[in-house]
């Protein structure tokens, strides 16, 4: 899983990065400003959550005790990405209004994320 997560934090943060420079050029006199914000955010939680799905699978790499809940934790945060932020793309883009209802369950899951890294760290020897 730790080569898994890795490769997988990477891709979400060049996405991250891909998905911010398409928004200030391609989008920018496209969306209404505030689809741009919506767009914005789930640009900026992606990179917060890749930087922490990288964060696990370095703890990963080198934890004795608690791997269980640090895949748990990594996995939540990949769920959250595609959800929350995946969620705000589509609203931004769309102007599909009941997208936005969908975007709490994504940020949940990184909570949860978050809840079962400390869970691990409680753990890790």
């Amino acid at each position: 899983m730790t080569r898994a997560f890795l490769a997988i934090a990477a891709l979400l943060g060049a996405l991250s990065v891909a998905g911010g420079a398409f928004a200030s050029h391609a989008l920018k006199s496209k969306l209404t400003e505030r689809a741009l914000e919506i767009f914005e955010t789930g640009v900026r939680y992606q990179m917060y959550h890749a930087l922490a799905l990288l964060m696990v699978a370095l703890l990963l790499s080198r934890a004795e005790a608690g791997q269980t809940w640090l895949i748990a934790s990594g996995g939540m945060f990949i769920a959250g990405v595609a959800v929350f932020s995946g969620s705000l793309y589509a609203l931004s883009l769309s102007g599909t209004k009941w997208l936005g209802a969908i975007a709490p369950l994504g940020g949940f899951a990184f909570l949860a994320g978050w809840g079962l890294l400390a869970i691990a760290a409680l753990n890790f020897k």
